[in-house]
């Protein structure tokens, strides 16, 4: 069914998070049936603004009938491929509505692995991440209506309250949060089954304004690989790869997880872990701040931009943020801290930064308020 707000939606992507020029390329990557009609206004206006668009189709179940027994050979072979139309790529979109996030729940371990490594890691890692302007967001079908516990029609009306929200205004409000985290050294964290300290000496922040992710909210640097020692225990649910995990704690010794358990199968859990010798150091360490997402709905790009949030990220850092660790994961596991949620404090150099997710500033507090931030009408 067309909605203009696919169409304001689209131009957003378009104008602001990839700010696309005649003349340029565009990869746009369409997963689920129900993000066509969102694709096929991208690919309307890209080409009317007179940029040249490759588009594809693609989706957990196509994935799933790849991955489950191609070889090393099959998936490099693969990699090259797209790595060529990568290179060749100014910007990257990528539209994510599968119908079941699931499909890839009962693959083994060990193809999973070999995607993430012989195709994730070259195509989208080394080249899309840090080469072209990218952005990748969600999309409101049924089956992510499922996961947040609510009707499709009331999540989308959400859904684009959220991802049309006034990102130029966001940026602006993230200036003192930026340079805020950019002059601290020492982070200790307190919440419940956390107690966790580390630095952040030395690591370049950036903002995170719709420009990457649509939704976006957060402002994130890394940690000094090695300084992260105590324990985390994160409150809201990941699905990764297949599967839901939940109540994750790891503990930190000297940077590296020497514990890792939650409230499943935690044996599956170290796994992930044991990817490569980066999966076990962190990568990222962020502080949601999008007033518009307030309930965690086991979806990552939603997620880690929870008001009251952070999120302590195993795995691949970011070449803006460099913290010298190299993995094929990238893990955003989110700890919300309001009060409903046990409520928790982060300390910056030994002052309290935000106590029960709200900053102690009370400036800061209000410059991410929903009434600061919220886009245009949208009737």
């Amino acid at each position: 069914m067309k909605d203009k707000r696919n169409e304001m939606l689209a131009k957003q992507l378009l104008n602001y998070s990839t700010e696309i020029k005649k003349g340029e390329t565009l990869y746009l990557e369409i997963k689920g049936k129900e993000t066509l009609e969102l694709g096929k206004q991208i690919i309307r206006i890209a080409t009317e603004i007179g940029a040249t668009v490759f588009w594809y189709y693609n989706d957990e179940s196509l994935i799933r009938q790849w991955v489950r027994s191609a070889s090393d050979d099959q998936f490099k072979a693969q990699a090259e491929m797209h790595l060529k139309l990568m290179q060749k790529a100014d910007c990257y979109i990528g539209l994510r509505g599968s119908d079941n996030p699931f499909d890839l729940a009962d693959i083994d371990r060990s193809q999973i692995d070999k995607q993430n490594t012989l195709f994730y890691k070259p195509v989208h890692l080394e080249e899309r991440v840090k080469r072209t302007r990218w952005v990748v967001l969600r999309y409101p079908n049924n089956a992510m209506a499922q996961l947040a516990e609510t009707s499709q029609e009331a999540f989308e009306d959400f859904y684009f309250d959220v991802c049309c929200a006034d990102y130029a205004k966001m940026s602006k409000a993230q200036d003192n949060l930026f340079a805020l985290m950019e002059a601290t050294d020492k982070v200790h964290i307190k919440s419940p089954g956390t107690d966790l300290a580390f630095s952040l000496k030395g690591i370049p922040c950036i903002k995170c304004d719709g420009k990457r992710n649509i939704p976006d909210g957060e402002v994130y640097t890394a940690p000094v690989r090695d300084s992260i020692n105590g324990t985390i225990t994160y409150n809201t649910p990941s699905l990764y790869q297949g599967t839901v995990y939940n109540e994750i704690s790891l503990t930190f010794e000297n940077g590296k997880i020497v514990k890792a358990s939650c409230a499943g199968d935690s044996d599956k859990l170290n796994k992930i872990f044991d990817t490569d010798e980066g999966a076990r150091y962190v990568g990222e360490f962020a502080i949601g701040v999008n007033p518009f997402i307030l309930h965690p709905m086991k979806d990552t790009l939603f997620d880690e931009k929870i008001a009251g949030s952070f999120h302590f990220t195993p795995g691949q850092c970011y070449d803006e943020a460099p913290n010298g660790n190299d993995s094929s994961i990238h893990w955003d596991l989110v700890l919300i801290q309001r009060p409903e949620y046990g409520g928790g404090e982060i300390w910056f150099d030994d002052k309290l930064i935000r106590k029960d997710g709200v900053f102690t500033d009370d400036k800061l507090e209000k410059s991410f308020s929903k009434e600061n931030l919220k886009g245009a009408d949208m009737e």
